[in-house]
């Protein structure tokens, strides 16, 4: 039986990662670092951390992983509050409303800082419907490694057989499959091209299609029980 929905933020609930993507691009002008879009959107779904520390990694930077997290959240951060460009995906605040109303257990597992999480489901106007936020700063390994949705499930004290996680990345989707629970990969065009074959099944949005996948998950497993 599925208990808890388990989502990502970035690029599921709101459509940030382009505004993601032209910030880290100014930065690592300014910095003196030079990476492809392709390579870029290889950390779609990563922490701060392990994008840092890969590219400082690999550009020998003189900064510590800490000073360009500190000044990448702080950019991103800056530019929230400045424009208030928080854009949700379509459907997406009325469809957490409706599973929480069914008494799912719902969860946001994110990458992002949790005091960017809680910005957002607040300013959404969906923050009572969220038992647990979950940022990667909680956790040891970065997506693609199942850490988070792990601890998710714990603090929602659900087994990991019993969630559904929405996520739009490869590195989210690989992660949700190797912590035992079942995917939806959701195909957003803002995440650039990403690989979510190992979903169990793809969307292209989330307003009652995936309503009816998860209650499709819940009536199939019903019918093995029985």
């Amino acid at each position: 039986m599925i208990k808890a929905v388990i989502f990502d933020m970035d690029g599921v609930i709101i459509d940030s990662e382009p505004i993601h993507i032209k910030l880290e691009e100014e930065l690592f002008k300014s910095l003196g670092v030079e990476i492809s879009e392709d390579e870029h959107l290889t950390f779609v779904g990563t922490s701060s951390y392990y994008m840092w520390r890969k590219v400082k990694e690999k550009f020998n930077l003189s900064q510590s992983v800490e000073e360009l997290v500190e000044i990448d959240r702080k950019r991103y951060l800056e530019h929230v509050l400045k424009t208030g460009e928080i854009i949700p995906i379509e459907g997406i605040t009325e469809t957490v409303k409706k599973l929480f109303e069914k008494e799912y257990r719902l969860a946001v597992a994110s990458s992002s800082p949790i005091d960017v999480i809680e910005l957002v489901v607040k300013k959404l106007g969906i923050d009572n419907c969220f038992e647990v936020l979950v940022s990667g700063d909680y956790v040891k390994n970065s997506k693609p490694a199942p850490d988070i949705f792990l601890y998710a499930a714990d603090k929602l004290k659900v087994k990991p057989h019993e969630c559904v996680v929405i996520e739009d990345s490869y590195n989210g989707v690989h992660g949700a499959k190797k912590a035992g629970m079942k995917v939806i990969g959701f195909k957003n065009p803002n995440s650039g091209n990403q690989d979510l074959s190992e979903a169990d099944f793809i969307i292209d949005s989330l307003g009652e299609e995936l309503l009816e996948i998860i209650d499709e998950l819940n009536n199939a497993e019903d019918v093995v029980k029985n």
